[in-house]
C-alpha cells in the first residue's frame, strides 16, 4: 500500500510538473485595419460597380464605368463610350475657344472614348466607399463633317473634317458613398488635368463683299491645364 501511494505521488508530481512548463499563450489584440483585411476575402460585400456620369452627356461624352475592387483600399476603374456633339463648351475643362455652333449641313461622327484608372481609398471600408485620390488616362476624339456652301448659300455636297483628339492625365479627389439598405451609390468628385490636345479645327466665314462663304483648316497641337467636377450614379454588387 505505501508503495502505490508513493507511485501515486510521483505520478501527480510530474503532471504538475509538466503542466507547469507549458508556455502560457499571450493574448492577441486584433486591428480594425487587421479585420477588415480578414474579413474582405470571406465577407460577403460590394466588389463590383457599375456606374455613369449623366453631366457628361450634354459634353458630347456617354462613357460607362466599371470599378472592380483589389483590396480593402486599392480599385481599378475602366470606362468606355462614345463622343458625339459637345454642346457645352468649357475652355476651363480644356476645350478649345470655339463653340459648336454649327447647325444644317453638319454630320456628328460617334467615335470611342476611354478611361483607365487607379483609385486608392483613404479610409478603412469593406466595400469601396469613403475618400480616395485616383490617377486616370483618358482618351476623347470629337469629330464632325461640314458641308460647305456655294455663293448662293446652298451646300454643293463638298464636305471637311473636323477632328479633335484629347488625351488627358487626370488626377481626382472625390468621395464614394453605398446606400446603407440598398447597394446604389453616388460618387461625387473634382480634378486637374494636362490636357495634349490634337485638332484640325474647320473655321466658317462668309465675305460679304464678295458674296461667298470660305473655308479654312486650322491645325493645333499643345498642352493645356484642364479641370474637372463631376457626379457619377450606380449600382454595386
Amino acid at each position: 500500500m505505501y508503495r502505490l501511494r508513493a507511485l501515486c505521488s510521483t505520478l501527480l508530481t510530474g503532471l504538475c510538473c509538466v503542466l507547469l512548463a507549458q508556455p502560457t499563450p499571450k493574448t492577441k489584440v486584433l486591428l480594425y485595419k487587421d479585420r477588415i483585411a480578414a474579413q474582405w476575402d470571406t465577407v460577403d460585400c460590394v466588389k463590383n460597380v457599375i456606374k455613369v456620369n449623366p453631366l457628361l452627356f450634354f459634353r458630347g461624352e456617354i462613357p460607362v464605368y466599371f470599378e472592380h475592387a483589389l483590396s480593402p483600399k486599392l480599385s481599378l476603374e475602366l470606362g468606355v463610350g462614345i463622343t458625339y456633339r459637345n454642346y457645352i463648351n468649357l475652355t476651363i475643362a480644356g476645350d478649345n475657344a470655339d463653340a459648336d455652333d454649327f447647325g444644317a449641313g453638319t454630320t456628328i461622327i460617334p467615335s470611342p472614348s476611354f478611361h483607365i484608372g487607379a483609385r486608392y481609398y483613404l479610409t478603412d471600408d469593406l466595400e469601396p466607399q469613403g475618400q480616395y485620390l485616383q490617377m486616370e488616362f483618358a482618351y476623347l476624339r470629337y469629330g464632325k463633317d461640314i458641308g460647305q456652301k456655294d455663293s448662293t448659300g446652298l451646300f454643293n455636297g463638298s464636305t471637311l473634317r473636323d477632328d479633335r483628339i484629347f488625351n488627358d492625365l487626370r488626377l481626382y479627389y472625390g468621395y464614394q458613398k453605398i446606400g446603407g439598405s440598398s447597394n446604389w451609390l453616388f460618387d461625387v468628385y473634382a480634378g486637374v488635368a494636362m490636357r495634349n490636345r490634337r485638332m484640325e479645327i474647320v473655321q466658317e466665314r462668309l465675305d460679304i463683299a464678295q458674296g461667298q462663304w470660305t473655308y479654312t483648316v486650322e491645325k493645333k497641337n499643345d498642352i493645356v491645364p484642364a479641370f474637372f467636377l463631376g457626379v457619377k450614379v450606380g449600382l454595386g454588387w
